[in-house]
């Protein structure tokens, strides 16, 4: 909501840019995606390890 009130304020200043966002948005973000779906499978090889790292710990805390 807040970003549609950002680009109403926009649209009303200067209209052109408002548009030209409008028009890129979408293409910044099919082009962004990869960046994104890299972080996720980087953030999961990170949590697997670390887990990996604190199994033994954990085991001997349980018995």
């Amino acid at each position: 909501m807040v970003k549609f009130l950002l680009w109403c304020i926009l649209f009303v200043l200067c209209w052109p840019l408002a548009l030209l966002a409008l028009v890129l948005y979408p293409i910044v973000w099919v082009l962004l995606l990869p960046f994104r779906i890299v972080g996720i499978a980087v953030g999961g090889v990170l949590s697997l390890i670390w887990a990996l790292i604190t199994l033994p710990a954990r085991v001997l805390r349980k018995i």
